[in-house]
């Protein structure tokens, strides 16, 4: 049930009745949204339905124990436990096939012949995203940041269908705290502003991308020129972005619908200047748990070896790589950032040591910071989307020996790219105000924009809607 469809509206005026209705009754508000929660994640594959159950179950039972335990090394016992478990239904599910193929690919080169049962498994809907969010709920209660919650709060937080798919990734001390709060649902324009938003850079913006260059491009590189594929490279960094940034509006804006605050995921990222800086600004909430239970924990256990300040950057965009896709490409793709930031730390380290402070940049010299962040990121989007490395190599072969025309770039097409990426470099003072004058407009004005912006995303959108990219995540 994808969110731009007449099915999900539907299931959403439904819950959004049944949650207002029961706004002054916390108990019955809580059953409403679990079991909307729950139908939502069971019309994508109601067998999954028992996976997350068991993830609820487990969860709650491993936070009790964590909690209870008496001495620090029976809580990193049963820390170790509930991660442990978490950690291999997510390889079961996402890793199984990667790892056994892997692995008889490698004997195969030795010469030597290998039986590995190869089980193809299906999988689940959101189970990376389910799976980082468990991980903190049970790292944060066994550093007492925060105590073990009912199991319906944590059922409907770990299950709430607004983020269960695609995050944003949140904490317990995030959502559950609002569950008590009598929903004060007032914020609509904002929210319909939030929905409205991520439908059109979901629904007209990637699918044209998508559709247009990027697909084609990806699927028969051979047939396109090295300007072509250039060109289509920018486009996916446009797309992705586009593509994730807009369901991360329309789920945050669903649940302010609801009366719930999300945390932002999105700051402009393409507006960075280093793969550090863009970290901070692409899928933040993603970031932040990277920060607080990887990098944080290496750093403090490892980071007094100076040569481990650079190997830890690397060794957790690695693992951050490989968490997007049961590939050998995401974990290039996860490499490339990883030794970006290594080589971004060594610099400051460097001028650190030697005294110099940071740099002055003139406007040009900002500029080309602007240019080399981009296209380190390019480079990785490049292993992100490709099917494998040969046609990853294909592509950046014939980006540099196939010259040739641009027949397959539209002007179209273009102008979009160069509008997606420029947007960003706007002041964040002209989007707040053109954001306030629509607030400040009166019902009527406002259901006629929001009737008009649904028509022409409608009109320019393409028939059916692809699927999110992140949703295989």
């Amino acid at each position: 049930m994808l969110f731009p469809t007449i099915r999900f509206a539907i299931f959403f005026m439904g819950t959004w009745t049944s949650f207002v209705a029961t706004r002054d009754h916390p108990r019955v508000r809580r059953v409403v949204l679990l079991g909307a929660s729950w139908f939502f994640y069971a019309s994508w594959d109601w067998r999954f339905l028992a996976l997350l159950w068991w993830m609820i179950l487990t969860n709650h039972v491993a936070a009790r124990i964590v909690a209870a335990a008496s001495t620090p090394a029976s809580r990193r016992r049963a820390l170790a436990a509930g991660v442990a478990i978490h950690l291999g239904l997510l390889g079961y599910f996402k890793y199984y096939g990667f790892f056994t193929e892997s692995l008889v690919d490698l004997f195969a080169r030795l010469d030597m012949a290998v039986s590995v049962p190869l089980v193809q498994v299906l999988l689940p809907l959101g189970i990376s995203f389910l799976t980082f969010q468990s991980i903190s709920y049970l790292v944060e209660v066994k550093r007492g940041v925060v105590d073990p919650v009912p199991i319906i709060d944590e059922a409907v937080w770990l299950s709430f269908f607004p983020t269960v798919v695609s995050g944003p990734i949140t904490r317990v001390s995030e959502l559950v705290p609002q569950l008590d709060v009598v929903p004060v649902c007032t914020d609509h324009p904002g929210a319909t502003l939030l929905i409205l938003r991520g439908l059109f850079k979901k629904v007209v913006v990637a699918s044209f991308l998508a559709t247009t260059i990027v697909e084609d491009a990806f699927a028969t590189p051979i047939q396109f020129s090295g300007p072509e594929l250039l060109f289509a490279l920018y486009a996916f960094g446009a797309l992705v972005y586009v593509d994730f940034s807009g369901y991360t509006d329309m789920a945050r804006g669903l649940a302010s619908l609801l009366g719930f605050h999300l945390p932002e995921n999105f700051d402009a990222p393409y507006r960075a200047s280093t793969v550090q800086e863009f970290w901070t600004r692409w899928h933040m909430t993603l970031t932040r748990w990277l920060r607080d239970f990887l990098f944080t924990p290496l750093g403090l256990r490892f980071g007094r070896r100076r040569h481990m300040t650079l190997v830890i950057p690397i060794i957790v965009m690695l693992i951050a790589g490989l968490w997007h896709g049961a590939a050998w490409t995401f974990v290039a793709f996860g490499g490339i950032h990883g030794l970006a930031l290594a080589v971004e730390r060594w610099q400051r380290e460097r001028r650190r040591r030697l005294g110099l402070g940071r740099p002055l940049h003139s406007t040009w010299r900002r500029i080309g910071r602007h240019v080399v962040t981009l296209h380190v990121i390019t480079l990785g989007w490049l292993f992100f989307r490709a099917e494998s490395f040969g046609s990853a190599w294909t592509i950046l072969d014939r980006i540099v020996t196939a010259p040739g025309g641009v027949d397959a770039i539209s002007l179209l097409a273009f102008l979009t790219v160069v509008a997606v990426f420029a947007v960003q470099f706007l002041p964040a003072a002209w989007t707040n105000d053109l954001r306030d004058t629509a607030l400040h407009l009166g019902p009527v004005p406002q259901a006629i924009g929001a009737a008009f912006a649904l028509s022409a995303i409608d009109i320019l959108g393409p028939a059916g809607v692809s699927p999110f990219i992140y949703f295989q995540f």
